[in-house]
């Protein structure tokens, strides 16, 4: 498992009864979590006075319940600077499991030596993005939701990276990548970051399960002659790490060489030193970076 254990301004307090107790900076937030399932005991007080608690409703969807809590605020990881601000479905525009991908592609980026392309999928409110700017990677981000780009920039403005060399595309991810093809476009990296189900611009359909296989076939025609890396995530529960490798080896080793990872992402509980599961990731890597 790769766990993101080098936050400062988050922390995993603790996990039960299908929730989760979070520090966000100095902000306190409790959370549904479906992979909580076991139902140890809530020592620390911060479960009964958290400053917004997500609660589900009976009917379906759910509300924040706010006791002390500003509409946004900032939290940092290393050199990254992030906008955190609660959202309609218990997000907060930031999955902080994902830091352990961030440190990844950069040390992948900056020991390249050489120029690198990254084209970030799915690409929500950039954090993949901005890691990759950081570590001096040209970066075209593509969402289809306007407000996630938007986010997005205001991330990069906030970590300083404004002047970075990137693309900013509101458009729907399979038929931008289709476009790329056409257009003769070559990335030496890819991340994505693709929903479970979610719906294009133009009211277009997806089911992971049915469409990632043909994403990542598509994918692997944007590739440059020797690509540096390609990152999958998935929080889709029936997708386990091996199913994300099969697809790799199929597509990126067969036709690049190289080799390819998976693990699940985890989050270290304080309360116990647990690691509570957060999805899975693949990490393909080409065979020059081997």
């Amino acid at each position: 498992m790769w766990v993101a254990d080098k936050w400062q301004d988050y922390e995993l307090i603790d996990a039960s009864g299908g929730e989760k107790l979070e520090r966000w900076g100095s902000r306190i937030l409790l959370r549904p979590d479906p992979q909580a399932i076991w139902a140890t005991e809530r020592r620390d007080p911060r479960w009964r006075r958290p400053d917004a608690a997500y609660r589900r409703s009976s009917s379906g969807g759910g509300a924040w319940e706010k006791n002390s809590l500003p509409p946004s605020w900032r939290i940092r990881y290393g050199e990254l600077t992030f906008q955190v601000k609660p959202m309609s479905f218990k997000h907060t525009g930031l999955f902080p499991e994902q830091a352990a991908n961030w440190d990844w592609a950069m040390e992948r980026i900056r020991a390249a030596g050489r120029p690198i392309r990254v084209l970030n999928l799915f690409a929500y409110t950039g954090g993949a993005t901005l890691a990759c700017l950081a570590a001096g990677a040209e970066v075209c981000h593509v969402d289809a939701a306007k407000g996630m780009v938007a986010w997005a920039k205001e991330n990069a403005l906030c970590s300083g990276l404004e002047g970075r060399p990137v693309r900013w595309i509101v458009d729907d991810c399979v038929k931008f990548c289709q476009r790329e093809i056409r257009r003769g476009k070559k990335y030496d990296a890819v991340i994505m970051d693709p929903p479970s189900y979610g719906r294009g611009p133009g009211g277009e359909v997806w089911h992971l399960e049915d469409s990632l296989w043909s994403l990542v076939s598509t994918v692997t025609e944007l590739l440059s002659d020797d690509p540096l890396f390609v990152l999958i995530n998935s929080y889709t529960t029936g997708l386990s790490p091996s199913v994300l490798t099969y697809m790799a080896e199929s597509l990126f080793t067969r036709r690049f060489g190289g080799a390819s990872d998976a693990q699940e992402l985890g989050l270290r509980a304080s309360a116990s030193g647990l690691v509570l599961p957060c999805g899975a990731s693949c990490r393909w890597v080409g065979r020059s970076s081997l």
